[in-house]
């Protein structure tokens, strides 16, 4: 096993109620800065620690969709605070939340800091005005064009894969029933109605062939992870999780051009962070893919190791991603139904992980769970599929 895996632990964790701002149904209406305040109390609150307890520590923050101040994250050390040693900003998009996981990972394992907190926050149905900024060339190369955005980008991703694996709606529609399930049982999730397939296939086409239901909810939210050195770790929790195991790649296909945009960057980092842990795919008990779209849960359960490429779909037919079952997919209800926290969205996967390994997942817990593996999307590419892609594995039961 490698030197630096289960070295650092996750010693707490905090997730916010979510909104999206709609004041006139009694939701409360918050600025990025705010859920940022709110996660970190949370966490506070939950490990027993003041803010003085993590001066001189490490800290990474996530970029919101609004603002996009230069110095983002001295503002935020402002207006929490707080008092760092080593402060890191991500900008991954989807990624944000592990890559801020690794970055403390690293600077705990280094001996330069012997907690690194994880702060995510956005609010992105909070905003008025002016926008967030886009990527250049979807104002130059697809909106000339017709193709708005990400929606229209992930159905050429979608069609295909139908073209080459012959996947159907239905498959795609499991995705969403199963994850509406479990969100049903998670009180932070935001869409909490089970829906069935007939439901899935009636959702309005957005852009063909991807539904309503295949497509994540924007929420306003806040998260907070606290990483630890395993002695430090100790003293604040009886219920510690380690991170067994992590990797990372980014922007595949880079010399030639993506030549399969079915395929991600997740086919090698996950490969590094098996190896670290030294485990197998099929000793994952859950596994929590990034899910801003039906589509990319598919890829992902092909390009983790649990399926052939193109196998998707049969695995789908012939396996329980339920809570209860062979392979209990994204237990929290994923971005899908739970939402997408602007920036932060990936942040729900890890802290759904840590809680299932904690053992605190209520009604969707999973049975025995001691090995979870995270996939961690960002940034989705023009002309192929994910630039940023992370793998982490933890392990419960310390």
């Amino acid at each position: 096993m490698n030197l630096i895996a289960g070295s650092v632990v996750v010693s707490g964790y905090a997730e916010t109620p979510v909104s999206r701002a709609r004041v006139d149904k009694g939701e409360q209406r918050l600025t990025a800065e705010e859920y940022y305040a709110w996660a970190l109390n949370m966490l506070l609150d939950q490990t027993g620690l003041e803010k003085k307890d993590l001066k001189g520590q490490g800290i990474g923050v996530a970029g919101a969709v609004w603002p996009h101040a230069e110095i983002w994250s001295a503002e935020l050390m402002q207006n929490l605070g707080l008092e760092p040693k080593y402060l890191v900003r991500a900008d991954q998009g989807g990624a944000n939340g592990a890559a801020l996981l690794v970055a403390g990972i690293l600077a705990i394992h280094s001996g330069y800091v012997e907690h690194f907190l994880v702060l995510g926050a956005d609010a992105p149905m909070s905003l008025s005005g002016e926008g967030p900024r886009t990527w250049r060339y979807e104002d130059d190369y697809l909106k000339p064009f017709g193709m708005m955005g990400p929606n229209s980008m992930m159905a050429m991703v979608m069609r295909r894969q139908m073209h080459m694996y012959g996947y159907k709606p239905e498959h795609y529609g499991r995705v969403a029933i199963v994850q509406r399930e479990h969100a049903s049982l998670n009180p932070n999730a935001y869409l909490r109605t089970p829906i069935k397939i007939e439901d899935y296939l009636a959702s309005p086409m957005i852009s063909d062939p991807v539904r309503l239901l295949d497509i994540c909810i924007f929420v306003n939210g806040g998260l907070a992870l606290l990483l630890s050195s395993r002695e430090k770790g100790r003293k604040i929790t009886d219920k510690l999780v380690a991170v067994r195991g992590f990797g990372e790649w980014h922007n595949p296909g880079s010399e030639t051009g993506l030549q399969d945009i079915t395929l991600s960057g997740l086919v090698e980092s996950s490969k590094q962070a098996y190896t670290m842990a030294g485990l197998k795919a099929s000793e994952m008990d859950f596994f929590n893919p990034y899910d801003d779209y039906t589509a990319a849960v598919l890829m992902q359960l092909e390009d983790a190791g649990f399926c052939p490429k193109g196998g998707a779909g049969k695995f789908l037919e012939e396996t329980d991603i339920s809570y209860r079952g062979q392979l209990p997919v994204n237990t929290g209800g994923g971005q899908l139904s739970a939402g997408q926290a602007g920036m932060v969205g990936g942040f729900h996967h890890i802290v759904e992980a840590v809680r299932q390994l904690r053992g605190e997942a209520g009604g969707r817990q999973v049975k025995d769970a001691r090995y979870g593996l995270v996939a961690s999307l960002g940034g989705l590419a023009y002309g192929g599929s994910f630039v940023n892609n992370y793998a982490l594995i933890f392990e419960g039961g310390l």
